[in-house]
């Protein structure tokens, strides 16, 4: 059997439709192309085709669009009895705030630097760090932090467009940092009335909190849809823990 063809870009090209990505008994599947930068517009564009960036140090940028697509709808979302007390409390005495945007490029490099099992570097190179840092100075990028007694407990960053949110990654400094982060993201988004995030890849972890795979089909419908929608504003508000319930 032939390899499916690589599609190879060069800055100007537009990325290919992401129906042609590369199917399941492929060699890489998701995979969409390969090269093109990473500028701001192609960014954008990217997300608004519901493809996303993933290589390492070394590689040419590689862009995939997987199928099934990991996506958390944020009505199945949840969190242990147990923890939500553990929340209830640090909120009732003041104990934890969550900000917005506070600091991003501190929440990316976190996110860069934290280990994780089985990988031996980073996805987040310092190319990435770079052009998510523009992304998020043109407002279409951000962070959720959790901070517990003044320390910075846990964080993500992740994309925006229009009624869109792509979850990119998460880190703790703090056991259960991210999770607060999370949590926080979930509750904005219901107060916003965004109905999914997308968490990209499987993992164990997501789907103990409630994201489930769907079809790429089923996937980039929403995708288009959501992406002409108004943006949602990106602040928080304590009242947004009642969303789930927490109050």
């Amino acid at each position: 059997m032939q390899p499916p063809l690589l599609i190879q870009l060069s800055a100007d090209d537009p990325l290919p439709s992401p129906h042609t990505a590369w199917g399941e008994h492929s060699p890489a599947p998701g995979l969409l192309a390969i090269g093109g930068g990473l500028s701001v517009p192609r960014l954008l564009q990217a997300y608004s085709q519901g493809c996303f960036p993933w290589y390492s140090a070394g590689q040419p940028v590689m862009w995939w669009c997987t199928d099934p697509r990991m996506v958390l709808n944020v009505d199945a979302f949840r969190l242990r009895r147990s923890y939500k007390k553990v929340l209830k409390r640090l909120i009732d005495t003041d104990r934890l705030q969550i900000k917005i945007d506070h600091d991003f490029l501190g929440t990316i490099t976190r996110c860069a630097h934290l280990p994780r099992k089985g990988q031996s570097g980073t996805w987040i190179v310092h190319d990435m760090i770079q052009a998510y840092t523009q992304l998020h100075l043109q407002g279409h990028a951000h962070s959720v932090e959790a901070w517990v007694d003044g320390q910075l407990a846990g964080g993500l960053y992740c994309v925006s467009i229009g009624r869109a949110v792509y979850g990119e990654s998460m880190f703790s400094n703090q056991t259960d940092g991210s999770k607060m982060a999370l949590a926080a993201l979930v509750a904005l988004c219901r107060a916003e009335q965004v109905p999914w995030i997308d968490c990209q890849q499987n993992t164990s972890h997501l789907a103990s909190l409630g994201a489930q795979p769907v079809a790429k089909t089923v996937f980039l419908s929403r995708v288009a849809e959501a992406i002409i929608q108004p943006p949602l504003s990106w602040k928080f508000e304590s009242i947004y823990w009642k969303q789930i319930g927490i109050d």
